[in-house]
Formats: structure tokens, sequence, C-alpha cells
């Protein structure tokens, strides 16, 4: 099994900063090897993809968060990040880490993120 464990949500002033953390156990032993992701969704929305770290495509970002937003791996630490900058009051979400091994998808629990304009 997999399992996905994100930290660092909270409450933050637009246009500061936050970090949050995913950390991946299991059965996954390098988490440089497989697709890591995190998505994001607000209560009434649909879930919405946020950034994608792939060792074949590189990373990617949507248009939303892309230029203020960065995702990046830590094998030693098994743990994904995302760095979020010049944070708006849209980017108010549920943040959910994602990933993919052998043909299953895993979530984890989701951590919210609340920026107050």
């Amino acid at each position: 099994q997999v399992q996905l464990v994100e930290s660092g949500g909270g409450l933050v002033q637009a246009g500061g900063s936050l970090r949050l953390s995913c950390v991946v156990s299991g059965s996954i032993s390098c988490i440089n090897d497989i697709p890591v992701g995190w998505h994001r969704q607000a209560p009434g929305k649909q879930r919405e993809f946020v950034a994608l770290a792939s060792s074949v495509d590189g990373n990617t970002y949507s248009c939303a968060v892309k230029s203020r937003f960065t995702i990046t791996r830590d094998n030693a630490k098994k743990t994904v990040y995302l760095d979020m900058n010049r944070l708006k009051p849209e980017d108010t979400e549920v943040y959910y880490c994602i990933t993919a091994r052998l043909g299953d998808t895993y979530w984890g629990q989701g951590t919210q993120v609340t920026v107050a304009s």
C-alpha cells in the first residue's frame, strides 16, 4: 500500500507564502521514480490540477498557479513539497497530494489553505 500525508496548510494573508509537505510511505522506496503532484478543491467545486513533477516530463503547473507555485521532491525524506508564493484569496482550497504506482492512484487526506484578503 501507499500512504500520503499532507501538512503545512493554514491561514495566510494575501501575498504571503506557505509550504505544503506530503510524506510518502508504504511500498514506494524512491519517489523520484514515480510521478507526484498536487491538486486542490474548494467546496462545491471540481477538484483541479495544480502541479506535477515527473522524471519524464519535468515539472508542470496549472495556468492559475504558474510562476507562483513550485513543486519539489526530496527522496531522502520521501517528501513532496509545494511552495506557494504571492498567495491570492482564490487559492483558498483544500490541497491534495497525488501519486501513481503500478496502475494505482493514491490521494492524501488533504490540507486546508485559507488566504485572507
